[in-house]
């Protein structure tokens, strides 16, 4: 098993929980050793919710281990149902408390036959999948329990609904600007004459799981949760769905016309030009569209950048910069090591290169290698772009606090496009408040780092080469940094001093 003190996706079990916990009146239990126990305080730090159900943990410790845990196990459930009365129990286990290999299915079954709340065990594989490819997996299995169970009713209604309708799957708990997407998608929805159905899983209820099956269409706006679903629910009650992502002002026109398809092939006639709506909203709605022809975005061109986040925001942000606003991507990436196949399809003649890795030192290394002029990240890709002195919009999870405003700042749709053109262009230009501290006066005190990416760099700075290089403007001297160490490397120059500094300006200069 690989350490690591940064995980871009976390252990499966927080998928799990991070969908159950989405649901209203949905209690989760962690079969879990102590220290795997704080999705809880995570949530309640990231999260601006004004209440939410916690999580409880059934605590493996020394006594289990000596007499099983069963007992322990269905008590925690049974109490639960009683304390909290919730319609859904999920256990999960983590990936620690798989090692004991307990049928937990059995422990379930048995608390399900004491308790008046259903009952299931999350089936995903805490070995072979990561957070994200679990939430997918326990949304379906959720959805897919009481469908099966209406259908043993008898009580599933497969009627749709009058007027289109939509059911939006994949909004859930502490998901990049997930909230505020969902608002810009109901309001899309809206003014294409299409009612929202139901939102799947923040918010949602188990009771009314029954009804997803009424609605014309499924929209699912990101590829890590709700895709599984989708095309369950296709398979099973013939239901189209549109999984293109609503992010830029291509891709949005795209989504709406797919959603056009759809109306059309249930032989209804929309009241709303959707042409005409695509061009009203990308000239008048979205700025997006005229500030890529402004002289603002026409000085980014030709700029370099480097993406990279999940497989959903990585590849729209590609595009977006690539063919929306004239920049260069010099590499695009993801974490997601299961979707590289699409996502490759996705980035391909937008991007010189595509780098698919979990690991984030290997992400470290080649923004260092191509020193881009920006980078549009995770949390960890704007880490690294600190200590190179690099500018880092964050545009996908994990993300910081900071992520996870109080204000409106959608991604999707319209009012996504402003939002994105804004973080783009500053991102860019930011760059430059060290340089005009400095020439006004100001009070530039940021030592320069002087230790690179890697941990076993052999390179000292003399101190008159540390004085010359913070005489250099900060918002070029991270890049005069990396060019002297890389000349002085070349060279096998251990000490970089001032007279080393002027050899490698005169190697770049010829």
């Amino acid at each position: 098993m690989k350490l690591a003190y940064w995980m871009y996706a976390g252990p499966a079990h927080i998928g799990t929980l991070r969908v159950a916990s989405s649901f209203k009146n949905v209690h989760a239990i962690m079969h879990a050793p102590l220290g795997d126990d704080y999705f809880n305080v995570m949530r309640s730090m990231l999260e601006r919710e004004r209440d939410f159900t916690p999580v409880t943990a059934s605590i493996v410790d020394r006594h289990v281990l000596a007499r099983g845990s069963q007992e322990k196990v269905v008590e925690n459930i049974t109490r639960k149902d009683k304390q909290e009365k919730p319609d859904l129990i999920i256990l999960t286990p983590t990936c620690t408390s798989s090692i004991l290999q307990e049928d937990l299915q059995n422990f379930v079954n048995r608390a399900a036959s004491e308790s008046k709340s259903d009952v299931i065990l999350a089936d995903v594989n805490h070995y072979r999948v990561n957070e994200l490819q679990a939430a997918d997996r326990t949304l379906e299995q959720i959805i897919r329990f009481y469908l099966k169970k209406a259908q043993k009713q008898e009580t599933l209604d497969c009627t749709k609904t009058k007027t289109p309708s939509a059911n939006i799957l994949g909004i859930f708990t502490l998901g990049f600007h997930n909230q505020h997407d969902c608002r810009e998608l109901k309001r899309l929805l809206n003014d294409l004459g299409i009612e929202v159905n139901q939102v799947i899983p923040e918010g949602g209820s188990i009771l009314n799981l029954h009804n997803l099956v009424k609605a014309w269409f499924n929209l699912v706006p990101y590829r890590e949760i709700g895709l599984i679903t989708a095309n369950y629910l296709k398979k099973e009650f013939n239901m189209p769905y549109v999984s293109i992502t609503p992010m830029g002002v291509v891709d949005t026109a795209e989504c709406i016309r797919e959603i056009a398809v759809i109306l059309k092939d249930n032989q209804y006639t929309s009241d709303v030009n959707f042409e005409q709506y695509i061009d009203q909203q990308t000239r008048f709605v979205s700025q997006a569209a005229w500030f890529s022809r402004s002289i603002d975005c026409q000085n980014l061109t030709g700029k370099k950048a480097v993406v990279f986040g999940d497989a959903t925001h990585a590849a729209s942000m590609t595009k977006i910069l690539a063919r929306e606003m004239g920049i260069r991507v010099s590499c695009a990436g993801t974490y997601c090591k299961h979707d590289a196949d699409w996502f490759r399809e996705q980035v391909q003649g937008f991007c010189d290169q595509v780098l698919i890795t979990d690991d984030h030192t290997q992400v470290g290394d080649m923004i260092a290698q191509i020193e881009p002029s920006a980078i549009f990240g995770t949390q960890m890709e704007r880490h690294i772009g600190k200590r190179l002195d690099i500018p880092c919009g964050v545009i996908s999870a994990p993300v910081h606090i900071q992520n996870f405003p109080l204000g409106y700042r959608p991604f999707l749709g319209y009012e996504g496009t402003n939002q994105i053109a804004d973080l783009v262009y500053n991102s860019f230009t930011l760059g430059m408040e060290d340089h005009l501290l400095e020439i006004f006066g100001g009070h530039d005190t940021k030592q320069v780092i002087t230790k690179s990416l890697s941990t076993d760099s052999d390179l000292n700075w003399a101190p008159d080469g540390l004085n010359e290089l913070n005489k250099i403007p900060g918002f070029v001297r991270g890049k005069i940094k990396r060019n002297t160490e890389k000349f002085a490397r070349t060279k096998n120059i251990t000490e970089i001093t001032v007279e080393v500094m002027y050899a490698a300006k005169e190697a770049v200069e010829t």
